[in-house]
């Protein structure tokens, strides 16, 4: 098989990890003889510092920076000192550490003199996380016995637009570098060790696929070299039907199809980046998503057609918290051709994401949600473009969560909505906002971020979410 293998932060936060990682790759090939790509994240929580101090630098804190590479250097000389055994490897990766965290402090020196930092700027900052961790997995490969190549994003041919913080790769373009560079290595019998989540524009400047994007990485590597699978190791067992925080009994799903796994990324299944699922679907290559500490776990098998057995009619319930939810009104807006494009435009300007759109059949009214962050911004927004003109009311709810039923087997279903407002009304919640797709595989709405846990323990009960189709 042609596999690529993209492993999370929690998977090589230390040096015993690191190695326990290198073995699994190391065990996987020995048994096997598949030819395998590898992409790695950041080491957790080095992201949040590198948000945390591009913060500081907004501020002119010229103090936090150095506190901040000691941090940074600390934390990846550990996971060196820990992981690697053999002094020239060891040697070798601490020069490749000591010159990336050298040019990270020149560029926060420079960037806190201005006191500015823009999303291009941010792009370049935040690939510093993974450029540090992958060269480390890399030699922890090369210590064990087994040929391997650190690559950037960039160097492995992934180009993208230029929407830093988000950017789209260029598939056509990227498949053919992508397939010039890493074929070559894999007849080598070398294993490419790539860096998630970063890329490069047609500028040549450093781009970002979007937070979590090293799921999206590896789904672009392996659409551009027609791999057989993709497995995304993270810390935990696959998609579950329902959040483990909020369900004690929730279980792990043991199949899902595309269609319903970009509905659970897209409303909050954090082990998935919405985008991942992209480049693989017209190619049809299957996921799966295993859990890095748990190996004989067979995870969750993302797939075109799963079997008839898996095809339960409602099979997670998803749940986005602390959301708001913001409504627009006017009489001007009632058969006004072009109202929705106004207000939906001014927001795309504003860089905001609208998670779900409710329309009133009398056209008098839109009612959206949107990420919490986003809610001053959207204001500030609509109020300096819209009001008073296109839009006569404004109404914020400002603490709202989303609830999504999510499955394909409620297409065509009669009884599917009474079954969850029933439910619901039981619990005596009370639904804000409705909406539900053409396609039936969700059926999502919102309530009050208080009534949450209440709205999800009881369709997940409705449902027997807890009891059947599942893996334990």
């Amino acid at each position: 098989m042609k596999l690529v293998m993209k492993f999370g932060g929690t998977g090589i936060n230390s040096g015993t990890k690191m190695s326990y990682v290198a073995n699994l790759i190391k065990n996987h090939r020995l048994n096997t003889h598949d030819d395998i790509v590898v992409v790695v994240s950041a080491v957790r929580g080095v992201t949040d510092m590198i948000l945390s101090i591009s913060d500081s630098v907004r501020k002119g804190d010229k103090a936090s920076i150095e506190r901040f590479i000691t941090d940074i250097r600390t934390i990846h000389m550990n996971i060196i000192r820990k992981s690697l055994k053999d002094e020239n490897l060891k040697n070798m990766a601490r020069r490749i550490l000591s010159n990336l965290v050298r040019e990270l402090r020149d560029i926060l020196e420079g960037m806190v003199l201005l006191a500015e930092v823009t999303p291009k700027s941010l792009d370049y900052l935040l690939s510093f996380g993974e450029r540090l961790s992958t060269p480390i997995l890399c030699m922890a490969l090369q210590q064990i016995g087994l040929k391997s190549r650190y690559l950037t994003g960039m160097d492995v041919g992934i180009l993208t637009d230029s929407n830093f913080g988000e950017a789209h790769p260029l598939m056509n373009t990227t498949r053919l570098r992508i397939t010039h560079m890493i074929e070559p290595l894999l007849k080598e019998g070398i294993i490419p060790v790539v860096t998630g989540y970063i890329a490069r524009d047609q500028n040549g400047s450093i781009t970002t696929l979007g937070r979590g994007g090293s799921d999206y990485t590896a789904t672009i590597i392996a659409s551009s070299i027609n791999a057989d699978e993709v497995w995304l190791w993270s810390d935990v067992n696959g998609l579950m039907t329902a959040d483990p925080r909020i369900i004690k009994d929730a279980k792990v799903l043991t199949e899902v199809s595309f269609a319903e796994a970009i509905e659970l990324a897209l409303f909050g299944a954090k082990y998935i980046h919405p985008r991942t699922l992209e480049p693989v679907m017209s190619t049809k290559i299957p996921i799966r998503i295993r859990n890095t500490f748990n190996v004989e776990h067979s995870g969750t098998l993302i797939i075109e057609c799963p079997s008839t057995a898996s095809q339960k009619t409602v099979k997670s319930i998803s749940a986005i918290r602390h959301t708001a939810l913001i409504d627009v009104s006017g009489e001007e807006m009632v058969g006004a051709p072009g109202t929705a494009a106004k207000i939906f435009e001014v927001l795309a300007r504003s860089r905001i994401n609208i998670m779900m759109i409710s329309q009133s059949p009398s056209e008098s009214s839109i009612s959206m949600v949107v990420r919490k962050g986003d809610l001053d911004r959207a204001i500030t927004a609509l109020e300096l473009n819209l009001l008073g003109k296109t839009i006569k009311k404004l109404n914020v709810n400002e603490d709202v969560a989303v609830i999504a039923v999510v499955g394909s087997g409620m297409r065509g279903i009669k009884g599917i909505a009474a079954r969850v407002f029933s439910s619901v009304s039981n619990e005596d919640v009370n639904v804000i906002m409705i909406a539900q797709g053409s396609s039936e595989l969700n059926l999502a709405f919102v309530v009050k971020d208080d009534d949450c846990y209440k709205a999800v323990k009881a369709l997940h009960d409705e449902f027997k979410l807890g009891k059947v189709g599942v893996s334990s």
